[in-house]
């Protein structure tokens, strides 16, 4: 695959892959307990090499509207792929965001903290959270949380499919925006669409 690919056909390419990878249509039980007609497993599309290394520049392309981030993180493992990718990418365009991930217990033993990766990051300094998909907000705030206990301030949230069922509610009322890659039906129109 080329890597001068312009940003619209990245995008493009990148609904067809996780439409193909990620998307699937039946009878569904989410993690938040909901019944939904589709499930979208974006660690599928995350963990292809094309799937990460689009995702990766997309992301960044997000990210650069905020010159203040100093790092990229997420909560394990749906955005262990992610914060991989987008760190990875950020390095080759000359802008290096280091990669933190969100553990969902502390670690138990040695320093017990709940953030790995802390050695690349300097306390106080703005970050980006990443996920893959947003439903409810809630796995995506307690990340937040435990990110701001830590003491970073959080500048931008950003997930590749944001499912419209509530999530950026949530995340509005607890004092971020979110940035989503694709919403539902734009990532199927673009998936099918033949520009």
């Amino acid at each position: 695959m080329e890597t001068t690919l312009d940003l619209v056909s990245m995008k493009k390419r990148l609904a067809r892959l996780l439409v193909e990878l990620s998307y699937k249509e039946g009878d569904f039980t989410l993690t938040s307990g909901r019944k939904s007609d589709y499930y979208f497993d974006g660690k599928q599309t995350a963990l292809h090499p094309e799937g990460a290394f689009l995702i990766g520049h997309l992301f960044n392309d997000m990210l650069a509207k905020d010159s203040s981030i100093t790092a990229v993180g997420g909560l394990t493992l749906g955005a262990d792929p992610l914060v991989s990718a987008t760190s990875l990418i950020s390095y080759q365009l000359g802008r290096p965001l280091p990669a933190f991930i969100v553990r969902k217990n502390s670690k138990g033993h040695g320093t017990n903290q709940y953030l790995e990766g802390l050695a690349n990051l300097k306390a106080g300094q703005p970050v980006a959270m990443l996920e893959d998909v947003v439903t409810t907000g809630g796995s995506l705030l307690t990340a937040c949380e435990r990110v701001r206990e830590a003491g970073f301030p959080i500048a931008m949230l950003c997930t590749v499919l944001d499912r419209e069922e509530g999530g950026n509610q949530a995340i509005i009322d607890a004092g971020y925006s979110l940035c989503s890659l694709f919403r539902r039906k734009e990532l199927l129109e673009l998936a099918h669409s033949n520009a």
